[in-house]
């Protein structure tokens, strides 16, 4: 039996600095100074997440390619040593069991990152599959922490204690380097939209959790020049939310298709076979009924999760995540919208208690991404 843990390293950092709630099983910070100074320091300059309570495991074998080209929906065969790739897994109905970033470490071993809500079910799926393949799965999610450090400064921030050129490493690429004595894995991936990193303190259990807590603390001590924040899962959700990328459980879960969610880049259908292949193919050829699209409130008012998106009165599809945007200063929502409905600029209605309050539908990301994300012209 697999040891499931309530609290991450830096749990004692989080009681006593943070308002911690429960999440997915762990004991998470929800903010610390708050929402909004969180999520603006991320934007402007860069903050510093723990997100240990998400899933780890590597796969390793012979096989390791064949069977991870079989469970997802992307083209693992293309990563080269220390690539690193966006993916889903589906069922057999092209439903979104998980989506998730899978580096290649070694040439035959594989680190998949995923969500936290989803630990158990996607290792006993990954176990399930791997019978007829050379490969072996192990869990690391007890034994190895994580943070994210995100924003324009998060570089200038980190290469101040890494022991490598983080020039390096480029957006969805990644490598090993060492923060505060301890080796890390370290991949320039993340969930804000910014330009960031994703760290992996290798080799510390949450029971001993000295390593995970040491480089903590260095990276907020390298960062306060640059007016770094810890951020709680507050400014996560908000941050992911204007980048316009999805959370599992509320855009994207096993009654939806990556087609559907507009992810279809993750979907390489030349691959002979995968997981739910036939169903998408087969969505692809009839066309899609129903897509995700961005709404960005014109009046005022904050959408919410199940509230009805309407046209003429007509319900034509329902808001899976909503927010005041901290940037934007305005509600923003995404949303499932019958196809016919899902055109740029077109103006809808979202009921919000018992208002009709009209949006707009926009492109993702929410921001200019001239001036915000790692896209911005500095």
């Amino acid at each position: 039996m697999r040891e499931m843990h309530g609290k991450t390293h830096l749990y004692s950092f989080h009681a006593q600095n943070g308002k911690v709630v429960p999440f997915a099983g762990f004991e998470m910070p929800i903010w610390y100074k708050g929402i909004i100074p969180e999520h603006l320091a991320v934007r402007n300059n860069v903050g510093i997440f723990d997100v240990t309570h998400m899933g780890r495991v590597t796969i390793t074998g012979k096989s390791a390619e064949a069977f991870l080209n079989y469970v997802t929906t992307n083209d693992v065969s293309t990563l080269a040593r220390l690539d690193a790739q966006y993916s889903t897994m589906c069922n057999d109905e092209g439903g979104i069991i998980d989506d998730f970033v899978i580096s290649r470490q070694e040439e035959n071993q594989y680190f998949m990152v995923y969500n936290a809500a989803n630990r158990e079910k996607n290792y006993k799926w990954l176990t399930r599959h791997a019978t007829d393949y050379n490969v072996r799965i192990d869990d690391l999610s007890n034994n190895v922490a994580m943070f994210a450090v995100q924003g324009p400064r998060s570089q200038q921030t980190l290469q101040k204690i890494s022991t490598e050129d983080l020039d390096q490493i480029k957006r969805f690429k990644c490598g090993w380097t060492t923060i505060a004595g301890s080796k890390t894995f370290i991949s320039r991936t993340g969930y804000t939209g910014e330009d960031g990193f994703e760290l992996f303190v290798w080799n510390t259990h949450t029971s001993k959790p000295k390593k995970a807590v040491d480089a903590w603390k260095a990276i907020l001590e390298a960062g306060k020049e640059f007016n770094i924040e810890p951020c709680g899962l507050g400014a996560r959700d908000t941050l992911r939310l204007e980048a316009g990328m999805c959370l599992y459980g509320n855009d994207i879960d096993e009654s939806i298709t990556p087609l559907e969610a507009r992810i279809s880049f993750v979907v390489q259908l030349q691959k002979a076979k995968f997981k739910g292949k036939q169903k998408l193919l087969r969505q692809k050829e009839e066309g899609i009924k129903k897509r995700r699209v961005g709404l960005k409130m014109i009046e005022e008012g904050v959408p919410r999760p199940k509230h009805d998106v309407l046209t003429d009165e007509k319900k034509i599809g329902w808001v899976t995540s909503g927010t005041f945007s901290p940037l934007l200063k305005k509600g923003i929502a995404m949303a499932y919208v019958q196809r016919e409905y899902g055109k740029m600029s077109q103006t809808v209605d979202v009921r919000i208690r018992k208002r009709q309050v009209k949006a707009e539908i926009v492109k993702f990301p929410f921001y200019d991404p001239t001036k915000f994300g790692y896209t911005r012209k500095q």
